[in-house]
């Protein structure tokens, strides 16, 4: 029998007795309030666009220029080993969601505290998961202020430039509206919007690269010209790839949104959803990674819709789709974190659940991401640097450790072998990726003059 870990009661409760009627009351009217536990009526097909928009992020646009750095071979055996393993992972943790009868593991953390105990549970998932959420954040601002800055070059090249700070604050004035959106069903409108343009620019991202044609003096070798330089591109561009697959951190989010009965458990509807989503994250990444690199070579762009210049009207256009996505992205990644600090404010701290509070909350959150992203937007080196250190944990091996704890699966037998398998091939990802992402902020910043 597993054992319950009292998630349900408040921390610090005191449990020999039962909680009254009323503290049930007041715990069940914070739940209605809270963005996660609000609303339970979402669809499958909720599932997929939630995680179209959460997985393929900007970073498919990173692909051609981290295949460049592992070359043909290695590339895509990373591409589709990623796929393969992130996939299973995802599928444990549609499984542990309700693992525990009439019972349901809402947030990622309540797993971790499931598996590990109420302390520890706490202090492995939580600073990964805001790591991963507060950085996809942040890098989203500036991809977001970017792409407008492009769009707005191109669409009036002859225009006074504007600095890629006040595109930065344009992006953001948007998110300090739809930050008030008050549970991830109200936002499924701006998810389907961005799961539609994320296929979109890709789509012109690859097809745009083919109409262009192989350049002429395409080169496949690597660019680095010392071998210390491509092992450290190498291992950056693992990164770009780990950030690539990053849905992890918000599916049991999503899947808490989903209704559920013993006869219908949400893990039904939820799987159909990841499942329609891995597929488009397929149609994304592969040919945009392929494609793009077969085309420019070592000389791609860290950004390929950046190589791609003509013709202007489509490129413009696919950089407002990228901005259109991002939105959506942000705030599928805003959702979890505003949720933590509403939760510990509320029941740690006892203040009152109100309109302020979250109006408060929410807009401090949109001003500090903002204000990181204009003073460090080196996009490229941070993506991997992040990517590694905490993608990689959250979504390539903490779901299948958490298994092994759970679970507990035959020793060397196939679940117990494919696990440790994924473990340590993530370890390997998480130690060796920031490295090289490292070494990309620290050529970059000596060049850098801050708020350009």
């Amino acid at each position: 029998m597993v054992k319950d870990m009292g998630t349900e009661a408040p921390t610090g409760a005191d449990y020999t007795h039962k909680p009254t009627d009323e503290q049930l009351a007041k715990q069940k009217a914070i739940d209605e309030w809270l963005p996660i536990t609000s609303s339970r009526n979402a669809k499958w097909w909720y599932s997929a666009f939630h995680n179209v928009t959460a997985m393929v992020g900007a970073g498919v646009l990173s692909l051609p220029y981290a295949m460049s750095e592992l070359g043909w071979g290695p590339g895509v055996a990373v591409l589709v080993i990623s796929w393969v393993i992130t996939l299973y992972t995802l599928w444990q943790m549609v499984e542990m969601h309700e693992m525990v009868p009439g019972k349901r593991f809402d947030r990622y953390h309540e797993l971790g505290q499931y598996a590990f105990g109420e302390k520890l549970g706490l202090y492995i998932v939580v600073p990964q998961q805001l790591i991963v959420e507060v950085g996809v954040c942040i890098v989203y601002m500036v991809t977001g202020g970017k792409s407008l800055k492009k769009f707005h070059d191109l669409v009036c090249s002859t225009c006074k430039p504007i600095k890629q700070t006040y595109f930065i604050m344009i992006f953001a004035s948007v998110h300090f509206v739809l930050s008030h959106l008050p549970n991830f069903n109200s936002i499924s409108g701006v998810s389907l919007a961005a799961a539609v343009m994320s296929l979109s620019y890709s789509t012109i991202a690859w097809t745009a690269s083919v109409h262009k044609g192989v350049q002429p003096d395409v080169q496949y070798g690597y660019k680095a010209k010392s071998s210390a330089g491509t092992v450290f591109n190498f291992l950056s561009a693992l990164g770009d790839v780990a950030f690539a697959y990053a849905g992890h951190n918000v599916v049991l989010e999503i899947q808490a949104t989903i209704p559920s009965t013993p006869e219908k458990p949400s893990k039904g509807p939820m799987w159909r959803g990841v499942v329609v989503a891995y597929i488009v994250v397929a149609l994304c990444y592969f040919p945009v990674a392929l494609v793009g690199y077969w085309m420019y070579g070592n000389e791609v762009e860290d950004n390929i819709l950046i190589s791609l210049q003509k013709p202007v009207w489509l490129i413009a256009m696919a950089n407002l789709f990228v901005v259109v996505h991002v939105i959506g992205s942000y705030q599928i990644y805003a959702m979890p974190v505003f949720d933590m600090i509403e939760t510990v404010l509320v029941k740690k701290l006892h203040f009152k659940p109100s309109m302020i509070l979250r109006f408060i909350v929410r807009n401090l959150y949109v001003g500090l991401t903002m204000f990181v992203a204009i003073t460090f937007p080196f996009f490229g080196g941070l993506l991997s640097f992040f990517g590694g250190f905490a993608f990689a944990p959250t979504t390539y091996f903490l779901p299948c450790v958490m298994w092994l704890a759970i679970y507990k699966p035959k020793k060397f037998g196939l679940s117990w072998w494919t696990n440790w398998i994924c473990i340590v091939l993530g370890l390997l990802l998480m130690i060796l990726s920031p490295i090289g992402g490292l070494r990309q902020i620290i050529i970059q910043a000596k060049t850098y003059k801050f708020y350009s």
